[in-house]
């Protein structure tokens, strides 16, 4: 299921004109051609988790998004429309519902090269289809 929700998240997010037109690419890794802006899926992790002999997993997964930027309000900008597709997932998906979109924890931080980069990490619950 963590490779599926990889899957459907990233399609989810490509489909949200706001972040396709700020960004060069979406990513399951960071690109290795494009140029910033770009987002990628820079881990995961799952663990079992299920209900009442309901199989399912806990999928935790990193996004990053680095932008070349001076200004922090634009990076903050992307950072939050991005945050809110997150969050609007829908529930239903092919092989899994999706149970619980919760925000865990954010990291902002400037590297060379003018790029400013913000990682935020999310916890999936998922139930599998009968």
């Amino acid at each position: 299921m963590e490779t599926q929700l990889r899957t459907d998240l990233l399609a989810w997010l490509a489909a949200d004109a706001e972040l396709s037109a700020g960004l060069n690419a979406i990513a399951e890794e960071a690109p290795v051609a494009a140029s910033p802006p770009w987002l990628g899926v820079a881990a995961s992790a799952s663990a079992d988790w299920g209900a009442k002999g309901a199989r399912g997993r806990e999928v935790r997964v990193a996004l990053e998004l680095a932008m070349r930027e001076d200004e922090p309000e634009a990076v903050a900008a992307l950072a939050n429309a991005l945050e809110r597709r997150v969050a609007t997932m829908p529930a239903a998906q092919a092989g899994y519902r999706l149970v619980l979109t919760e925000f865990l924890r954010g990291r902002a931080e400037r590297r060379a090269g003018n790029i400013r980069a913000v990682l935020t990490e999310y916890r999936f619950l998922l139930l599998a289809n009968p």
